[in-house]
């Protein structure tokens, strides 16, 4: 019987409702892998429970509150619960999800001796060294001593070696997994008879491009009967309630309120449930004004395309690696309002043409975007750097 290779997967929470991405990037890992989830706390384990959880909330208080407190004075950057359960759990390799978090862990991996990964998502790229220039530094060290850093696609991959200075030996392109097979393939139609129903998937950011989406739905509604469902709610912090008000206001001034549903969060089973509802799923993301950009590109979109409903998006960052324009979908620029109601007219115009664009969007799916083959080639990448 072959020794499997246990992983510390390191996150603060798990997991927000809007990661179930990350879920099954570490489900979907073969058993020659016995994962650990180490993290600060836990939320919705309703939906996301794995085994060997290991949450420093679970401690007695006064171990938390210190362990915080050090990390909090920075008598050291990493929490010693991490390298407590590296060592007790015999870990070969150290997952940091997030670069920032990779950072925390540096000492961390160090005392535990273990390989050390760093998963690079999104916001850790632009939007915080653009907010406080000390990443740049942090990362600076971070890239020196870590054993290899991860990201989705080749645009964020070159992001991370041209503005963050990482050497192109330490980083590979690993792209983000989703249940392809549980995910049922259906074509949509429309007959023009109908309403021409529109889904919005998104944390109300800026960098998601809402109010470009309703903008450009509130010329379309002149032309067909329209129904709008948008999923997704603003976090507390200041620039998400911004967002939230714009996207609010938007609505109002192109007098969408009666035809827009808005559902707020919702769980992932729910999010499927809806998209075979609806015709097509927009989303058209932009670099936001604070530098927040999606890094790679939205799971929504690989996992609405694998529905078998057409995407209309944009050109940003690692969206054109998932969707050819005119192949798989269609992509206007940034904050090209223009350009989305151009693709949205052509779609009305076009609806016997979809099959093709779908059907070709399923099969990328199917052979870039399969979780089951991503854990396997992660997997991988972790027994290569052990042998190495």
């Amino acid at each position: 019987m072959v020794t499997p290779i246990k992983i510390i997967h390191s996150y603060p929470v798990w997991l927000p409702q809007t990661q179930t991405w990350m879920y099954n990037q570490v489900r979907y890992l073969p058993q020659e892998c016995e994962n650990h989830i180490v993290c600060e706390r836990t939320e919705n384990l309703d939906q996301f429970w794995l085994p060997n959880i290991h949450s420093l909330s679970e401690e007695p208080k006064w171990v938390f509150l210190w362990d915080k407190a050090c990390q909090k004075f920075r008598l050291r950057n990493h929490l010693n619960f991490l390298v407590s359960q590296s060592k007790k759990n015999r870990a070969k390799v150290l997952h940091s999800h997030f670069g920032s978090v990779g950072w925390q862990d540096l000492g961390a991996a160090k005392k535990a001796k273990t390989i050390h990964i760093v998963t690079f998502y999104g916001l850790d790229v632009n939007y915080l060294p653009k907010q406080n220039p000390d990443w740049y530094r942090r990362y600076k060290t971070l890239f020196q001593t870590v054993d290899c850093v991860l990201c989705e696609g080749p645009y964020m991959a070159q992001s991370i070696i041209k503005n963050l200075g990482c050497p192109p030996s330490k980083i590979k392109v690993h792209p983000l997994g989703i249940e392809v097979e549980k995910i049922k393939y259906k074509p949509r139609s429309w007959n023009n008879q109908n309403p021409w129903r529109v889904l919005i998937a998104a944390s109300f950011t800026e960098k998601k491009g809402i109010p470009d989406a309703l903008a450009a739905l509130g010329e379309i509604q002149q032309h067909i009967p329209l129904e709008i469902t948008i999923i997704g709610e603003a976090l507390p912090a200041k620039r998400n309630q911004l967002e939230k008000q714009k996207i609010l206001a938007t609505i109002q001034k192109y007098h969408l309120e009666s035809k827009v549903r808005l559902l707020g969060y919702q769980p992932h089973h729910v999010l499927l449930e809806e998209a075979y509802k609806h015709h097509i799923f927009l989303s058209p993301s932009v670099t936001a004004s604070d530098g927040d950009t999606e890094g790679g590109a939205p799971v929504s979109i690989i996992e609405m395309a694998a529905t078998g409903m057409p995407i209309v998006s944009t050109l940003h960052c690692d969206i054109p690696h998932i969707i050819q324009h005119e192949e798989t979908g269609l992509l206007a620029e940034e904050r090209d309002i223009s350009g989305l109601i151009k693709h949205m007219k052509w779609l009305i115009e076009n609806s016997d043409k979809w099959i093709d664009m779908t059907d070709k969007a399923r099969t990328k799916v199917e052979t870039m975007f399969n979780a089951k083959i991503q854990g396997q080639k992660l997997a991988e990448i972790y027994q290569d750097l052990i042998i190495t």
